[in-house]
C-alpha cells in the first residue's frame, strides 16, 4: 500500500458498523480479513464523501462488516475505505446498497503494514486554531532504553523500537486513540474516552507479554501514565497540565506497570475497571503529594453493559 499525498484527508467516525473497542461481540478471537478498498469519486465534495460514510456505516453490521476509517483525496477525486469483512463482496454490497459508489478496486491487506502506515498518518492540523476538550493523555516509556541500546548496538536497537511501536500502534488504533508523538522510547497518545486509553494500557502489555511469551528477545517492560483534563490541542500537539501530568505518572511507575492519575481512576471506576489502593507520590513539578493509581484490569462484558457514560463508554 503507497503511502497518500501529504494533502490526504484522514476521517475517523463513530456510529453503527464501526469497530469499537472492548465490544465483545467483535472480539479479536472472531477477527476478519482486512481489506482496503480504491473509489474514483471526482466531481464530489469532502462533504459528500462523508455522507456516504455515514450512509455506509448504518447498513454495515447487516453485511458483517465493520468500518475503521477512510481517506479521501480531493485533488484527485479518490477515496480509500479500511474496513474488516468477510470478503470483498459484502463491502461492496454496503457501498452498492447505501450510496451506489462502489469501489473500483477492492484488495486484501496486512494489519502489520496498515499499523506502519496509520502510524506516519496525521490529520491536517489548522494551525490558526487553538482547542480545549476533554482527552485522557497516555505516556509509554521503555524501562531500561539506554541499556538496552548500549548493549545491543544501535541497528539492532532499531528493529527492537519497531517491534514495539508496531504493538503500541495496534493498541492505539484498537482503542481509538491518536498517536501524538513518538518520544525516542515511548510514545505519547490522546484518547477521547478515559475507557479507550485504559484498555489501550493494559493491550499494550499484553501485546509485550505475547511478544515475551513468543521467545522474542530482549525483553521489553514499559510504564505507562494516564492523566485526563482539557488539554490544549493546537499544530498537531497536545500540551499543558495534564500532558504534564500524564508524563510525570509515567515516570513514577515501574516497569510493565500503569499507573493512573486520580480523575482517571474515578472514571475507570464508573466504567468497571479494577485498580490498586491510592498511593501518594511527589512528581517534579507538582506540589506536594499527588494521588495515584495502578490499573488492575479491564471491566467485565456486564460493567461494560452497564456503563453509560459518554465519557467512559
Amino acid at each position: 500500500m503507497t503511502r497518500t499525498r501529504p494533502s490526504l484527508r484522514w476521517r475517523r467516525r463513530t456510529g453503527s458498523g464501526e469497530a469499537r473497542p472492548g465490544d465483545p461481540a467483535k472480539s479479536e478471537a472472531t477477527a476478519l480479513p482486512l481489506y482496503i478498498d480504491r473509489h474514483d469519486l471526482r466531481g464530489l465534495t469532502a462533504a459528500e464523501v462523508a455522507d456516504a460514510h455515514v450512509k455506509d456505516l448504518a447498513l454495515a453490521s447487516g453485511h458483517g462488516v465493520r468500518f475503521l476509517t477512510y481517506w479521501f483525496d480531493p485533488a484527485n477525486g479518490t477515496a480509500f475505505c479500511l474496513a474488516d469483512a468477510p470478503s470483498p463482496a459484502e463491502m461492496q454490497a454496503v457501498h452498492r446498497e447505501s450510496h451506489g459508489l462502489v469501489a473500483n478496486e477492492v484488495i486484501a491487506v496486512a494489519e502489520d503494514d496498515v499499523l506502519r502506515f496509520l502510524g506516519s498518518m496525521r490529520e491536517p492540523a489548522d494551525l490558526t486554531k487553538v482547542q480545549s476538550a476533554f482527552r485522557t493523555i497516555l505516556f509509554t516509556d521503555i524501562a531500561g532504553s539506554t541499556a538496552l541500546l548500549n548493549d545491543l548496538g544501535e541497528a539492532a536497537w532499531m528493529d527492537v523500537l519497531r517491534e514495539h511501536d508496531l504493538i503500541l500502534r495496534r493498541a492505539i488504533v484498537r482503542a481509538r486513540g491518536r498517536e501524538v508523538k513518538h518520544t525516542g522510547d515511548g510514545i505519547m497518545a490522546s484518547f477521547a474516552r478515559v475507557s479507550g486509553a485504559l484498555r489501550c494500557a493494559l493491550a499494550i502489555h499484553a501485546g509485550l507479554e505475547a511478544r515475551r511469551a513468543s521467545g522474542a528477545t530482549p525483553d521489553l517492560l514499559v510504564r505507562i501514565g494516564l492523566a485526563a483534563g482539557e488539554p490544549v490541542d493546537h499544530a498537531d500537539d497536545v500540551f499543558g497540565a495534564t500532558v504534564n501530568l500524564a508524563s510525570r505518572i509515567c515516570d513514577a511507575a515501574g516497569p510493565g506497570h500503569t499507573l493512573v492519575a486520580e480523575l482517571v481512576h474515578d472514571l475507570g471506576l464508573e466504567a468497571g475497571f479494577s485498580f490498586g489502593p491510592r498511593r501518594d507520590r511527589t512528581l517534579r513539578g507538582f506540589p506536594g503529594r499527588t494521588p495515584v493509581f495502578e490499573l488492575l484490569g479491564a471491566p467485565s462484558a456486564q460493567a461494560r453493559r452497564r456503563s453509560t457514560s459518554p465519557v467512559v463508554s
